[in-house]
């Protein structure tokens, strides 16, 4: 049914076909009706920052980045969702075309550009939704917010989602917002951690409970520079780390209709970089910080790597698009079937 729904879909612009399936699948589950969609994965519970996951295979952000269809992406099987990302403010994005499928690699580029309704808007999705389950928010940055004025911008978020989220997701590595990854690196990287685990506290008190707080990076860092990332995580109290996003390198589709378009490249072509960078994580953490992987899961076995290579938890994004519904189940199978340790 799937493979039917996507050759209709891809027949349109990827952007148009974006913005349908998002109504389609929050018309579904508004109706209940996405459930028939897709065979539920098996029960495979995990605890990760103090949170219990009914199975470790999560949506990445960026499908759903107003939270116009967090119960039907739920009832598709997922055992946590994560919408955004969102910004303080409402904002266009960068110009259009901005969206581009490379099938032949199973692979996209996007420069979005943090396109989003705003947290306010967001926000009113999350209360409107049924699901009871693990959701996650990502926030950002408005693009005309000046680098050395982010930490405002996050705060703003932080202090807007705090009490409506599972966990909260600092997304400082996406490529299409000018500067923002420069906020990944040395006294930037510090400063931001300080500020968020600061209020992070305060937020604690005044709500009652603690909100964990995931960093999530890029998959084009050195290991030098991710080693850094690792221990400055460690030093500001961060809850998890998620990696990684999309990167700015070509390997996979050089000569490819779009593979020269400019933006963050995600799918098939990022599984190894992101699976590297989680290797590297695992080694420089040592289980004293959970690790979140995402980037080129497109089969089952794919999850299982990211498990296998130290990652507590999974999620889809891309694969998603190319192979639909079923990959979750796919994914939770997989990881299932990995020897216990």
């Amino acid at each position: 049914m799937y493979k039917l729904a996507r050759e209709l879909l891809f027949s349109l612009s990827p952007e148009t076909s974006h913005e349908l399936s998002i109504d389609l699948i929050g018309a579904g589950g508004r109706l209940g009706l996405n459930r028939l969609l897709n065979k539920a994965p098996a029960s495979l519970p995990v605890k990760v920052m103090g949170l219990e996951f009914p199975n470790p295979v999560g949506l990445a952000a960026g499908l759903d980045k107003n939270g116009d269809a967090i119960d039907g992406f739920a009832q598709l099987g997922f055992g946590f969702v994560e919408i955004g990302t969102v910004t303080p403010r409402p904002q266009p994005g960068n110009p259009k075309p901005r969206l581009f499928r490379l099938p032949e690699a199973e692979a996209i580029i996007n420069r979005m550009g943090f396109n989003n309704l705003g947290v306010d808007h967001l926000l009113a999705r999350v209360r409107a939704a049924k699901f009871d389950g693990v959701l996650g928010i990502n926030i950002g940055k408005n693009f005309d917010t000046p680098v050395e004025r982010a930490v405002d911008d996050y705060l703003i978020c932080l202090e807007k989602v705090y009490a409506h989220a599972s966990y909260i997701t600092v997304n400082v590595s996406s490529p299409n917002t000018p500067g923002l990854r420069s906020l990944q690196f040395g006294d930037s990287l510090k400063q931001l951690l300080e500020a968020l685990r600061v209020r992070q506290d305060s937020l604690a008190a005044l709500h009652g409970k603690r909100v964990p707080l995931a960093i999530k990076i890029a998959p084009d860092m050195s290991d030098e520079e991710t080693a850094l990332v690792a221990q400055a995580l460690l030093e500001s109290g961060m809850d998890a780390v998620i990696a990684t996003n999309t990167t700015l390198g070509r390997e996979g589709v050089e000569g490819l209709p779009f593979g020269n378009e400019t933006g963050g490249l995600s799918g098939a072509p990022v599984r190894d970089r992101s699976t590297h960078t989680v290797k590297v994580l695992a080694g420089e953490l040592g289980g004293r910080l959970p690790i979140i992987a995402v980037g080129g899961i497109t089969e089952g076995r794919h999850a299982a790597e990211k498990i296998a290579a130290g990652a507590s938890l999974v999620q889809v994004y891309s694969g998603f698009i190319y192979k639909g519904p079923a990959l979750i189940r796919e994914a939770v199978d997989a990881i299932a079937a990995l020897p216990r340790v």
